[in-house]
């Protein structure tokens, strides 16, 4: 499903897109693009797309601007509490635009 195209979007900042009911936020950081759930687990609020992008060793990550938890943007992992995951979904880029699978790879609680 397109949701954006590439030239909406700012390098290491996140935008927030519906999918299928679901608010997801998207990622472009070194020319890969990355959909995480919007909800930050901890706090509830759909929030992650205003997230903070960085690195933990060779790793693309997001830390939530609430609470400050770190998530892996690839597998959805928070690298602080291992049993707690965000939901996420392929993306890919497509003709200039993000185009993110219907069904996430990790379904949401």
């Amino acid at each position: 499903m397109k949701v954006v195209d590439v030239d909406r979007l700012v390098p290491e900042r996140g935008v927030a897109v519906l999918v299928d009911g679901h608010q997801v936020a998207v990622f472009l950081v070194d020319g890969a693009v990355y959909a995480v759930s919007h909800r930050d687990p901890f706090s509830g609020a759909h929030v992650m797309a205003r997230g903070i992008v960085g690195s933990s060793g060779d790793r693309v990550t997001v830390a939530s601007p609430m609470y400050k938890q770190v998530f892996d943007l690839a597998s959805g992992a928070c690298l602080t509490e291992p049993d707690v995951r965000l939901p996420v979904w392929r993306a890919r880029i497509e003709e200039g635009a993000v185009h993110v699978d219907l069904v996430p790879v990790l379904e949401p609680a």
